[in-house]
């Protein structure tokens, strides 16, 4: 599995896309701070460094722009190149447009975490050119098998970018946990389940919720909801057999308690917390 672009911050995803960048063009990308800079995330200005071709690397000035998402998508989808007034590329072009007419483009390169096709490629290269008003040479679009070629081409991308997975937002990756859930729903008898059977509590359920600032009426609600399943998801993790599982499950679950730590002075309580990550791995992926 690849880097999970999708877990990173807007800022994030921007200096990481600038060390990319770097490996295209040249160590003079420049990337520009937060706010409203005209359609562009970072500047390079002079010969690119064999970029896109030894025998004709661009000139002049090359805006590179990051788009980020953080959904799993492709360049193709609509939100993206579609002509409705919201689409990313109707958004950005006319504002590359301006760039070009006063004198501050004449290469575009634009990175999303999304994936690219052949089709796609073809297709937006000539939009884009068109409505920037460069050559279609002048445009290039890289997506997520670009960026993993950069992870390929230098390992250190994300440290060379100053990125930390606890200075992201509080997002975690629903392919995983979805592995999880449905390995354990399809492990788990269904008598068993249906029996009404709960879990002996070890520590007392009060103080956890105290240490971890939940409700009370939260917890109740958890408990009267999902209670019943704790015993039996326990003794499908213990099962020699199901070891990929368990060391996946581990795996969210650290992440999990990485970013609740993290993050708990943003949402207060645990309650804010769990129906924020609920609400984002439900909207993430719907199915």
């Amino acid at each position: 599995m690849g880097y999970a672009y999708e877990d990173l911050s807007e800022a994030q995803f921007e200096a990481l896309v600038v060390q990319a960048a770097k490996l295209k063009l040249g160590k003079g990308v420049q990337g520009f701070a937060a706010g409203v800079d005209g359609g562009r995330d970072a500047r390079f200005e002079g010969l690119a460094d064999g970029f896109p071709s030894r025998a004709r690397p661009w000139d002049g000035i090359s805006i590179i722009q990051a788009k980020h998402t953080m959904s799993y998508g492709y360049f193709s989808d609509p939100d993206f190149s579609g002509t409705v007034q919201s689409a990313v590329l109707t958004t950005e072009l006319p504002r590359a447009r301006q760039l070009r007419e006063s004198g501050k483009l004449n290469n575009y390169l634009l990175y999303s975490n999304r994936y690219l096709t052949a089709n796609a490629n073809e297709n937006l290269i000539g939009r884009v050119s068109q409505g920037i008003g460069i050559p279609p040479e002048s445009v290039h679009l890289c997506g997520i098998e670009a960026l993993d070629e950069a992870f390929r081409e230098e390992p250190r991308l994300a440290q060379l970018a100053g990125i930390s997975p606890l200075d992201g937002p509080l997002i975690v990756s629903s392919r995983e946990l979805a592995e999880v859930v449905e390995a354990i729903s399809n492990g788990i008898d269904a008598q068993l389940t249906n029996s009404g059977s709960r879990p002996q509590e070890r520590t007392s359920l009060a103080t956890k919720n105290v240490l971890n600032s939940m409700t009370a009426e939260t917890s109740a609600r958890l408990m009267r909801n999902h209670g019943h399943l704790l015993r039996q998801i326990k003794d499908f993790l213990a099962d020699p057999g199901n070891v990929h599982i368990r060391e996946i499950y581990e795996d969210c679950a650290e992440d999990f308690d990485l970013k609740i730590v993290a993050h708990r002075g943003e949402h207060h309580t645990f309650d804010r917390v769990f129906s924020h990550l609920v609400e984002l791995l439900t909207s993430r992926d719907p199915y």
